[in-house]
């Protein structure tokens, strides 16, 4: 493209005329970075599995030092905003430190692991915010489009093969399996991470572009997007998650909040909706879907009726779960037993033993055990405050016909508000769809390019 010559990009309902000013990208290095961490979110368990085993342990942290260095560089370059949330993070995870070793359980190595998370990791997300733009979502989205159709293939070579194949092998090449105990005899496939929860996590994270790209399907490949649909369409009981079948359908009912305020794309959607329901129906014919189908369903009938119906298990795994924290706070120290103490990192250097719990399984329960009732609360808040003004500013582009942002919130208000930070995984995924929630309510690198909008839009109000 020539100096003089002028580019149009179409966003959304939006259109800018564009004229290039300058190639060279300022952040660039920030955002290979951030593109590390994606990476290495999606692939770090396969490091740990099949490549380096023996280096399983170090690997297991292999994205805090990444993490780290992206968020010290960001403020080095005055990228790394200065508000509430950022600084109220870095406070609480400073005084968690401090109460954990004058107070709790006196570890410093499990305090600094604790810390990280709010540290560290947290500021990320807003580091992503400010670094990326709308283009750059984009592209995280269509690698994950292309990523997804594999995935699908090896989960389904996990689900028919014995744990003691290499395809399921576990974390440091352990021969007993990386698979969580489904129903029926089958396991539930942890895909390329070290954990199950990674497949229901990545699934959904890739349901939430699906939906995005049949909403704007100009602007990816065709035959790669109904590829990943179909992957997305039998992870759901290949993976034998209640987890994943919730996040898929929360990715359905803010497709039909979005389409509700643009009623044109109504079409779109039904005939969409006919496709997948004809194609379900079909691949509920062979075997091969059918028998993970059936499992699946064993599974979420016996487990429901366990857990008291799926109202018990609403009110278990959500309301139960942060009621329930708030009230069991007296029992608890003021300053809690100590930050990261309920890690799996923390059991295993506190009590030799990582698959305990030694404060609480539920998120909430966990951050008031660690730090007590005052800080526990206050990240609860922060992250409370900041999922609702986020879902807010993408609640607002929907009147502009721009669904981006507002995808990204079906998965990211809930993960982000009350998901396991404890857990790698989970809070590798809550960064970056915090992350990208925040760059999606950007235009381009205005930077980068000389933009004149048509229509004014404003910027995210929760990242400055």
């Amino acid at each position: 493209m020539s100096t003089g010559e002028i580019r149009v990009n179409n966003l959304s309902s939006q259109f800018y005329v564009a004229k290039p000013v300058d190639r060279r990208d300022p952040n660039l290095l920030l955002k290979r970075g951030i593109w590390a961490y994606f990476l290495l979110l999606i692939f770090e368990g396969a490091l740990r599995k099949w490549v380096f085993p023996g280096l399983s342990t170090p690997l297991l942290v292999v994205r805090d030092p990444l993490a780290l260095w992206l968020v010290l560089l960001a403020w080095k370059r005055n990228l790394l905003p200065s508000n509430l949330y950022v600084n109220g993070m870095i406070t609480i995870g400073l005084i968690g430190i401090v109460t954990a070793l004058a107070f709790g359980h006196g570890n410093f190595a499990v305090a600094i692991y604790g810390a990280r998370i709010l540290m560290f990791h947290f500021p990320l997300i807003f580091v992503i915010g400010k670094v990326f733009d709308r283009d750059d979502v984009i592209k995280i989205g269509k690698t994950t489009i292309w990523i997804t159709i594999p995935m699908a293939i090896l989960i389904a070579m996990q689900f028919y093969s014995p744990q003691s194949a290499f395809v399921n092998r576990g974390v440091g090449g352990d021969m007993k399996g990386g698979g969580f105990d489904g129903a029926m005899g089958f396991f539930r496939p942890p895909a390329t991470f070290s954990f199950t929860n990674g497949t229901a996590l990545f699934f959904g994270f890739a349901a939430l572009y699906v939906f995005y790209f049949w909403l704007t399907p100009n602007s990816i490949n065709r035959l790669a997007l109904i590829g990943a649909t179909l992957g997305v369409l039998i992870a759901i009981p290949l993976s034998i998650s209640r987890s994943l079948l919730s996040l898929v359908l929360a990715c359905v009912l803010f497709s039909l909040v979005a389409i509700s305020r643009n009623p044109k794309y109504l079409g779109k959607m039904l005939l969409a909706i006919v496709a997948l329901i004809i194609t379900f129906l079909v691949l509920s014919q062979f075997s091969v879907f059918a028998t993970p189908l059936e499992v699946f369903t064993h599974r979420f009938t016996s487990a429901n009726e366990t857990e008291g119906g799926v109202s018990g298990v609403f009110v278990d795994r959500f309301l139960g779960g942060m009621v329930g924290a708030i009230i069991e706070s007296a029992q608890k120290p003021f300053f809690g037993y100590g930050i990261g103490m309920g890690t799996s990192v923390g059991s295993m250097l506190i009590a030799g033993d990582h698959t305990v719990y030694l404060i609480s399984e539920g998120e909430w329960g966990r951050l008031i055990g660690e730090m007590g009732i005052i800080m526990g609360f206050s990240v609860i808040l922060i992250r409370i405050a900041f999922v609702w003004n986020m879902a807010v500013d993408s609640f607002k582009k929907l009147a502009v016909g721009d669904f981006l942002p507002w995808m990204i919130c079906s998965i990211g208000i809930l993960a982000i508000m009350q998901g396991q930070w404890a857990q790698p995984t989970s809070l590798g995924f809550d960064v970056i769809l915090g992350g990208l929630a925040l760059a999606a309510l950007r235009a381009p690198n205005r930077k980068l390019w000389a933009l004149r909008p048509v229509e004014d839009i404003n910027g995210p109000t929760i990242g400055h």
